[in-house]
């Protein structure tokens, strides 16, 4: 009988405890912010990564597969400042209720040149996604000290979305942004060893003028912020006549760029290709920039390295 009791309350004791909770379901538009939140939330949630590591979000075509991703998620987390158009139209197709966290909110976004002006410049919506034409810089997170922003807006979302792991949130966030400082001191540390006239780089598109603002480097790139349609001869012709007035030699393709135009511009100019850098998306668990610390890590000594040759 005493072994008949136990069973039956063991088998009550499964019955009524109570199911453990799902993890919140989050959506990140592309592999940089999607790091952000695996550091921030350290296994806590459900994570969907749209455009994955070495994408190109400037030219990402979704799918179903992506729309289901978006209807069944909690928590959107987006860059913002009209960087993916695409979102808020999946999001619509698939009639997601889930928040959006913009994670560039509160920096100081760089005004686009009027010959610049494409479709990333956005306002807010009602749910603060950019939507209203604006003529802003999308590509905030290459100033390291924006990206402890991003960090602190993606905590605050998570917080909001999921409670009960406010506090974890809360303190993994706090020591990635001290990192984020840290990162930031080292960036411009290492900068600080080229002379400033020396401080000049080509790249394919036009993703680096935050970090150009930031550390003092000036870059110039014959595609514009979206990295799309080629340049025209013209605006090829004029790049390449100040690459050799100027005698700049550090030039550099984009992981995610085709290398063909920019190696026609080294033969053109005599400039020296000086690696491959990460701008808009990260590298492969495998590659040499799996992180987003990981990216500044690889990117800024290939910088100084050819900036030096200038």
């Amino acid at each position: 009988m005493k072994k008949l009791l136990t069973c039956l309350a063991l088998v009550f004791a499964v019955v009524a405890a109570p199911a453990a909770a799902e993890p919140l379901k989050v959506v990140a538009s592309f592999s940089i912010l999607g790091d952000m939140v695996t550091r921030i939330a350290d296994g806590r949630v459900e994570l969907t990564v749209l455009v994955g590591s070495e994408g190109d979000a400037h030219t990402f075509e979704p799918g179903p597969a992506h729309a289901a991703a978006l209807a069944d998620a909690n928590l959107l987390v987006v860059n913002g400042l009209g960087f993916e158009p695409w979102m808020v139209r999946l999001a619509a197709a698939a009639k997601s209720k889930a928040a959006y966290a913009v994670a560039s909110f509160g920096i100081n976004p760089r005004d686009l040149e009027e010959d610049h002006v494409d479709d990333h410049g956005q306002g807010h919506d009602e749910k603060g996604y950019p939507s209203v034409p604006h003529d802003f810089d999308p590509h905030g997170w290459q100033n390291a000290a924006n990206g402890a922003i991003y960090a602190r807006n993606i905590a605050e979302a998570l917080a909001k979305a999921d409670p009960a792991n406010a506090g974890a949130y809360e303190a993994n966030a706090a020591a990635y942004i001290a990192e984020l400082k840290e990162l930031d001191a080292w960036v411009r540390a290492e900068i600080g060893k080229v002379p400033a006239e020396k401080r000049k780089v080509i790249t394919t598109h036009d993703a680096f003028g935050y970090f150009g603002d930031a550390y003092g480097v000036e870059f110039h790139a014959p595609l514009g912020f979206a990295g799309g349609a080629q340049p025209s001869a013209q605006a090829l012709a004029r790049l390449i006549d100040q690459i050799r007035a100027e005698n700049i030699k550090a030039l550099f393709i984009e992981t995610m760029s085709d290398p063909r135009m920019m190696e026609t511009i080294a033969r053109e100019t005599g400039a020296e290709m000086g690696g491959a850098l990460y701008s808009d998306a990260l590298s492969g668990a495998d590659g040499a920039a799996p992180t987003y610390i990981d990216m500044f890590r690889h990117n800024v000594p290939l910088l100084v390295a050819a900036m030096l040759k200038n």
